[in-house]
């Protein structure tokens, strides 16, 4: 059994760095938008089982009409969330578990299958600055503490030299690629790939909304 979870956080706090551009509602909706465009490419990939964590109920529903594992989050943190994931992915006898950041809408199925299919007991996809981390995969599931959050690729790979265990590096764009800040977006409707993230933004005219800020 492999496990590919992808956590969420509360809509209410998702994208905090884009407030200054989007109300709370319109952040909720291009958060659901970038977690539908990374399920399309999630349950594309055969082999593993897909699963959806957060403690927000609208994430979950959308988890279960994709028929992905919903897990309600119970300690409200990325880490949190990860541990979660953990534990049960190896209580269920899982031999890989791989945790993707689900605010990354330009991931395909062919970008994720190819990383998912590298060899190693740790294999990582940096964000596009090198400093975070949009994948990360161990086998088993706990060959080294995850530890998302500031510098995370370089804290990753850290953990893994303690341990004497080589680190697999991907390097796609189309997994580098996370949206966070308003200028991201930008650079999303630039790509011209096609998703429901894509849509949301051009229904809320977001290319001249921030013109009109620069």
């Amino acid at each position: 059994m492999r496990v590919l979870a992808v956590p969420v956080k509360s809509l209410s706090e998702a994208k905090g760095r884009l407030s200054p551009v989007l109300e709370p509602l319109e952040r909720a909706a291009l958060t659901l938008a970038m977690l539908e465009d990374v399920l399309d490419a999630a349950t594309a990939v055969p082999g593993w089982e897909t699963w959806v964590v957060s403690p927000d109920e609208a994430v979950l529903e959308i988890a279960l009409r994709r028929r992905v594992r919903a897990v309600a989050e119970e300690e409200p943190s990325l880490g949190g969330a990860v541990r979660q994931v953990e534990e049960e992915a190896e209580a269920r006898g899982a031999e890989a578990l791989a945790v993707l950041l689900a605010d990354t809408p330009l991931v395909t199925a062919e970008a994720l299958g190819a990383a998912l299919r590298t060899l190693g007991a740790v294999v990582l996809a940096p964000s596009a600055d090198r400093r975070g981390t949009n994948l990360l995969l161990r086998r088993p599931p706990r060959a080294i503490p995850a530890r998302f959050g500031r510098s995370s690729f370089r804290r990753h790979r850290e953990e893994a030299s303690r341990r004497g265990l080589p680190v697999a590096v991907v390097e796609r764009p189309e997994l580098a690629f996370d949206l966070d800040a308003p200028g991201d977006i930008l650079t999303l409707l630039g790509a011209g790939a096609r998703g429901r993230t894509r849509a949301v933004c051009l229904e809320m005219d977001l290319r001249a909304r921030l013109a009109v800020r620069t």
